[in-house]
């Protein structure tokens, strides 16, 4: 089927002309997860990914993806004649890298410019001394081959209370147009989804897990505009639009009125975040390109978004507790992984305040948590033997915030190795989280205290090792993140008192199984002196860590202090939640640990 498919595409591309086809993992808005509507590259490859860029030429097809999903793509691709990049590894061009190639001997690419930012076909065209005569970017063909194609998401959008939020509309706005002013523009565009749900304190569903919708906005010095899908508006929001003094417009109608919006004015945007099709219609404008302003404010919590994401950690603290009290009664009775995945699911559901998971939840046991995006299928799931590790890694949405939490759990026995890598693990997730930092660093500067241990043992994992957490958003948001190798297109900025990280260091061997352990951080001030101000995290994940994985000969006597601290900050905090069954239990699970 994925070869007829790729057959009947480079049928549509004769007749277009188009040498090289290009089929990204993204919507109109640049977003990392999308909707069903959006799949055309699952569609057209049958990778199952959030990550990956699909190329196919005259002569092949290629799919283009990083090492989270390098296992997963090699099993989803099988005998689909799709040969895989695995990028990140030596001497594996990127899909730009390829095109570039390509495209001296088959100079025409093709795309739908509404799924490809920018900045990548301005950077692209830079690089390879083309011109917009070589590109078609009018060419959706993966939609045209689609029979069936699911429908565009348009649920209801509704507004978030100020309790929520800790902050109006109002003044966002406010600080978005002195930023406009200062940068001498006239309007600023945005595109990318959960800005603008922060900016408006706006909220919906479009996108699975991540609690927004479909839309674009203009903000002038005067006007708010706000574009959106008919069938998305109801009488709440309609009344509160109007409250806040918003206009709304028909979602695919920004297209044609950007144009008269923008002709002869000074237009601020992000241009890694808007579509290239939106940008290519703002010929008559003055561009100005920075990070869209409220990326980095809604980075940065306020004191009530903060005090409310602390008690959605507690909340869900106390259910994954509970559910690695569960599976550790329960492995070897037949439960199998997707079994788990649902029982912790339910957990979550059935805690007060939860609107949902922030992602899937991976339950992958032993070899197949060496796939760092592993989904448990319904069907012939792995059974949960009482030997190995499980590997959950696991989220939820709440009206409080949302959360991020991994662990890997021992369900009995463990080879050496295992012990010996779940202590490394472990000590760089310690290291990390205890870290003390002067002001101005940034997530590349600690990424060594997470991979030292590691790294002093020949071993490394093929990802960043934290990524910032939106609040009652996106669980994976920009610009803080904490990696050694900067990403490229990703701006580099320092961490600063407010922002939410993750940090979840692991270690992936192929066909033998996988570890990570994950929690959320958040920047706080620390002493100030004559050096200047120094910063260090607060930990926000209260879940215990599994000590019958960990062996202390590999660890310093500061990193037993660090665990035994935790397990007792954990007990304290959780317990009170706990049956008394489960009370004695966690006591046991958390009890010091010697040297």
């Amino acid at each position: 089927m994925i070869r007829e498919r790729i057959d009947r595409l480079r049928k549509l591309m004769k007749r277009e002309g188009i040498d090289l086809y290009l089929i990204p993992t993204a919507d109109f808005h640049q977003s990392e997860y999308v909707g069903h509507y959006f799949k055309c590259r699952e569609f057209l490859s049958g990778f199952t990914g959030s990550a990956g860029s699909l190329i196919v030429t005259k002569e092949e097809a290629c799919l283009f993806t990083d090492g989270r999903y390098h296992i997963q793509a090699e099993r989803e691709l099988k005998d689909s004649g799709i040969h895989l990049f695995r990028c990140g590894e030596d001497n594996i061009p990127t899909e730009e890298e390829y095109a570039q190639v390509y495209m001296k001997s088959h100079p025409v690419m093709g795309f739908d410019g509404r799924v490809v930012s920018a900045h990548f076909v301005e950077e692209f065209l830079k690089n390879t001394g083309l011109s917009k005569e070589n590109i078609r970017a009018d060419k959706d063909l993966a939609g045209e081959l689609w029979q069936n194609r699911p429908e565009r998401s348009a649920n209801e959008i509704y507004p978030l209370d100020h309790g929520q939020t800790g902050e109006s509309t109002e003044n966002k706005l406010m600080c978005i147009r002195k930023r406009i002013k200062e940068v001498g523009a006239d309007m600023h565009i945005i595109a990318s989804l959960d800005d603008i749900a922060w900016i408006f304190n706006l909220r919906g569903s479009d996108v699975e897990y991540n609690p927004v919708f479909l839309s674009y906005a203009v903000i002038t010095e005067e006007e708010a505009y706000l574009y959106v899908q008919r069938q998305a508006v109801g009488e709440e929001l309609q009344k509160y639009l109007k409250e806040q003094h918003i206009q709304y417009r028909e979602y695919d109608n920004i297209y044609e009125e950007i144009k008269q919006f923008s002709q002869g004015k000074a237009v601020l945007l992000d241009k890694k975040s808007i579509n290239y099709r939106l940008y290519d219609g703002l010929e008559g404008a003055r561009l100005i390109f920075e990070m869209n302003p409220s990326t980095r404010m809604k980075a940065v919590k306020n004191p009530v978004e903060i005090e409310n994401t602390k008690k959605a950690h507690l909340k869900d603290g106390v259910a994954v507790t509970r559910f690695i009290h569960y599976i550790k009664k329960h492995a070897g009775t037949g439960i199998n992984e997707y079994e788990a995945q649902k029982y912790l699911d339910g957990l979550r559901k059935d805690t007060e305040g939860c609107l949902g998971l922030s992602f899937e939840t991976i339950s992958a046991y032993e070899e197949n948590g060496a796939m760092m995006h592993y989904s448990a299928p319904k069907k012939n799931s792995a059974r949960l033997e009482k030997k190995g590790f499980l590997l959950v890694d696991s989220g939820g949405q709440y009206r409080e915030g949302t959360t991020d939490v991994t662990r890997t759990i021992a369900l009995g026995e463990l080879s050496e190795d295992r012990k010996k890598y779940y202590t490394l693990t472990l000590m760089g997730m310690l290291r990390l989280m205890n870290a003390k930092f002067l002001e101005g660093c940034t997530g590349r500067n600690l990424d060594i205290l997470a991979r030292g241990p590691l790294w002093e043992h020949g071993v490394d994992y093929r990802c960043g090792t934290g990524h910032g957490v939106g609040h009652i958003l996106n669980v994976h948001e920009g610009p803080n993140g904490i990696r050694w190798v900067q990403r490229k297109g990703l701006e580099e900025v320092p961490l600063e008192p407010g922002m939410i990280t993750t940090d979840e260091p692991g270690v992936y061997f192929e066909n033998a199984y996988g570890i990570r352990i994950e929690n959320e951080l958040l920047c706080v001030k620390d002493e100030k002196n004559l050096w200047g101000q120094f910063l260090k995290f607060e930990c926000l994940t209260f879940v215990p860590i599994e000590p019958e994985a960990v062996d202390t000969a590999y660890m310093e006597v500061g990193d037993v202090e660090l665990l035994n601290q935790y397990q007792q900050q954990v007990y304290e905090k959780i317990s009170p939640y706990m049956t008394k069954e489960e009370q004695i239990w966690l006591r046991e699970y958390t009890k010091p640990l010697k040297k």
